[in-house]
């Protein structure tokens, strides 16, 4: 229990650090949200006075004249009471209107990918460790090492061009434009064939992780119990999947976590390429709109969702290492 509100209170600082930076940096960036907001109702033909940009500024939480730190501590505030403000660039929309829109898309390809790639990197470390020295332990070693030095970004443009471009399958969007299904099972039937490419190319990059299984494995294969198991005649079925994988996973698993932010960053450049409707394609024209309401909700869902991540992954190494809970059972 020691070790669990240990990480708790890391996690806590580390939020109050993300959140800190989260208000600070769209702030440095060049150009006026407000402004370019004006112009565009300008350019439409709105009426423009003082009490109009008073209102605006109202509007979307963004006061030129008020303090740097005041403001800072109003959007402290803001954040706990679930009112992240009004998007400039989907205005009417709320920042979390916006940014649950946009984030369902990129949990279903982050999850989806994540779910595969643990599963088969899983599988594929298991083999190759078994079977090492051999030529699949020596094709999924070097396969799996440069796999993983390959940008995402490059992995979805050769994959769009080479099977998007001859219609195998579709280039762009989460479904078919004007798509109207007359079942449940149409419409993920759709959801799933446009979500191929995207998909294929997070596992692809992702497929390293086939060397971090395997080398946990190789150490598990030394141990006493497996020599002993071994020796006893136990089926290899066994005592790969019994006992070498079981104690091969704990590193895995806590790893998987800190995977959850390279697999974000990959994902959100991978929608570009896609035209995904996903949190990428929302802090892209966040950003190009100065649209500092929805690039901090988007930066401070993301945040959210690593740290909390993280933290089940540190509660979870508590229950699948005994020894953990005896060293926080010692210092109590």
């Amino acid at each position: 229990m020691k070790y669990i509100l240990k990480r708790l209170g890391f996690y806590l600082v580390a939020f109050f650090g993300a959140v800190s930076l989260n208000f600070f940096l769209p702030r440095m960036m060049p150009g006026n949200p407000v402004q370019m907001y004006i112009s565009t109702l300008y350019q439409s033909g709105g009426k423009i006075d003082a009490s109009t940009i008073a209102a605006i500024e109202k509007l979307f939480g963004y006061n030129q004249k008020e303090p740097l730190l005041l403001s800072f501590f109003h959007y402290i505030i803001s954040i706990f009471k679930g009112d992240w403000g009004v998007s400039f660039t989907y205005y009417p929309q709320t920042v979390l209107d916006s940014v649950q829109r946009g984030l369902r898309w990129t949990v279903f390809l982050m999850g989806t990918a994540m779910i595969l790639g643990f599963i088969i990197n899983t599988l594929l470390g298991i083999l190759a460790a078994w079977r090492r020295g051999s030529r699949m332990d020596t094709t999924l070693t070097v396969g799996g090492q440069i796999l993983a030095n390959i940008p995402s970004v490059v992995v979805a443009i050769v994959l769009s061009f080479a099977l998007g471009f001859t219609g195998i399958f579709p280039r762009s969007y989460a479904v078919t434009p004007l798509f109207t299904p007359q079942n449940n099972f149409e419409y993920i039937k759709d959801v799933a064939y446009h979500a191929f490419l995207p998909v294929l190319s997070i596992l692809i990059t992702g497929l390293g992780g086939v060397m971090g299984m395997r080398a946990n494995m190789i150490n598990q294969l030394g141990e006493d119990y497996i020599v002993m198991g071994i020796a006893k005649g136990v089926p290899d079925r066994k005592i790969m999947f019994g006992y070498g994988a079981k104690n091969a996973l704990l590193p895995v698993v806590t790893s998987l976590a800190m995977q959850i932010g390279f697999l974000l960053g990959g994902s959100l450049i991978i929608e570009q390429v896609f035209n995904y409707p996903g949190l990428g394609k929302v802090m892209v024209n966040a950003i190009n709109r100065r649209d500092y309401p929805l690039m901090q909700g988007i930066l401070l869902m993301t945040t959210v969702l690593m740290l909390t991540a993280n933290f089940l992954a540190d509660i979870s190494i508590t229950f699948l290492d005994p020894r953990i809970r005896r060293q926080g059972a010692g210092k109590n």
